[in-house]
């Protein structure tokens, strides 16, 4: 199958994320800069989301350009972050509405595990499609980056137990190790 739908499909469905996301921040009824100090929460909530939702795109992006073809098994794939990516704009609000307490950020964690595994079978499908000779497969070898990222989330919940703020220190961490551009791709698609 050429790829095509499923950049289309997926580009629409990471607008309608942020879309989503936007939404929920909402007006303070009067004019006095004070009243945005409550709103700092629930905004810095959105710029992380918004960080990790971009970056979520961009590799997108640049894996599907990769690839040639994809299969069942691949839009399925991708189907499956696209749930999981989908689930961001819930756990933001619930996160900056209730200023990073415990369960909210074990949540926000929960989603960014879940939506890094979900990464990680799409780059498997696509390599699969693809070959182990692929260009992609042979720019992500053992994805290392992605690997420590999950685990980076699940240290983060667990550390929600200890301290909330810790965890989203993580979740910054980890949001700023990838908004750093990975050339891998790029590169190989070059040669």
């Amino acid at each position: 199958m050429k790829k095509g739908r499923l950049e289309a499909f997926s580009d629409g469905v990471f607008a309608i994320i942020i879309t989503i996301m936007v939404l929920e921040l909402h007006i303070p009824h009067s004019d006095h800069i004070r009243d945005l100090a409550p709103m700092l929460p629930v905004f810095f909530s959105y710029v992380l989301s918004f960080a990790y939702v971009g970056i979520y795109w961009n590799n997108h992006h640049h894996m599907i350009y990769a690839v040639e073809r994809v299969n069942g098994a691949v839009l399925w794939a991708n189907l499956n972050l696209l749930f999981w990516l989908s689930l961001v704009p819930f756990a933001t609000a619930w996160m900056g509405e209730n200023s990073f307490t415990r369960w909210p950020v074990i949540l926000y964690g929960g989603v960014l595990i879940m939506a890094g595994l979900a990464y990680d079978i799409l780059c498997r499908q696509l390599i699969r499609e693809g070959g182990r000779d692929s260009a992609l497969a042979e720019a992500l070898g053992r994805d290392w980056k992605a690997k420590y990222s999950v685990l980076a989330y699940a240290a983060a919940i667990g550390l929600a137990f200890v301290n909330a703020w810790i965890s989203v220190g993580l979740y910054v961490i980890v949001a700023a190790i990838w908004f750093i551009p990975d050339r891998r791709i790029e590169r190989k698609v070059r040669e």
